[in-house]
């Protein structure tokens, strides 16, 4: 299996990490008092964290969906997060078997989870890399292996870049990752974003950083620069809740006023 292997886990329990905090949002076990700590420290901010990690999976699973009837049979996942089922794996899969993903993430906690994020039909593939996205070069050459890059790919970032810094050129990672691919491959982002609510968004920055974490919320227009010189499938970029709801039903009222921007664009 690419990039990991079954030797010790070391997990810091000292901070908290975002996918763990994302995993409490979620309902799930695999987190730490820290993570809990710091996620209701959030929801005193905006109780509707649970929804905005809900409307963030919910456009994962209708854009997946989406690019699988499109015909992308290949996907790149980074950031991808304590395996939560549906995973984008098993979405893909279900409308086309032979679908190849390969996922990558830098918490251990995902490390030992990654066999549920393995299990595959057997017409396609899964793998699991144990990476950050600040190490482009490397989750390339490791995925490398398993997708077939002269073939479009769906570059899937998830609720990924806010923890990416301006220092850490965001802007440059997402360029680096998408010039490899193919023409016909595909950016799905989504990103939080300050613009509904800037002082609990501020707070919320310094709540992160007071546990070590990097918190960067955009503007819809810093948000849409990820997307340059690529094509934006309709509607564009907009609320998570706002893309293509007519392929989910699981949608409320209120989902369209969440602080999370979203869009798919594709490579040309």
């Amino acid at each position: 299996m690419t990039g990991h292997d079954h030797t010790a886990v070391t997990i810091d329990t000292s901070k908290p990490h975002p996918a763990r905090v994302y995993d409490w949002f979620l309902g799930g076990k695999d987190n730490y008092p820290v993570d809990e700590a710091l996620a209701e420290q959030l929801l005193a901010l905006d109780s509707r964290g649970r929804d905005i990690a809900r409307v963030n999976r919910a456009f994962m699973h209708r854009a997946t969906r989406w690019l699988a009837e499109q015909g992308v049979r290949q996907f790149l996942d980074i950031g991808t997060g304590i395996p939560t089922e549906p995973n984008l794996h098993q979405v893909a899969q279900r409308t086309a078997p032979d679908a190849r993903i390969v996922y990558a993430d830098n918490d251990p906690i995902v490390l030992r989870h990654a066999e549920a994020l393995l299990r595959s039909t057997p017409e396609g593939v899964t793998e699991y890399i144990q990476a950050d996205v600040r190490e482009p070069e490397r989750i390339l050459e490791l995925a490398h292996t398993t997708l077939d890059f002269t073939r479009p790919v769906a570059l899937s970032l998830i609720a990924l870049t806010h923890f990416i810094g301006d220092d850490d050129d965001a802007y440059g990672i997402v360029d680096r990752l998408l010039d490899v691919l193919a023409p016909g491959s595909y950016l799905v982002l989504s990103q939080i974003t300050g613009d509904f609510d800037p002082e609990s968004a501020a707070r919320a920055v310094e709540l992160y950083k007071s546990g070590g974490v990097t918190l960067r919320p955009r503007s819809k227009a810093e948000v849409t620069r990820f997307f340059h010189r690529r094509e934006l499938v309709e509607p564009g970029v907009g609320p998570a809740a706002a893309w293509h709801p007519e392929l989910d039903e699981s949608a409320v009222e209120g989902d369209a006023t969440l602080p999370v921007y979203a869009g798919v664009a594709r490579k040309v």
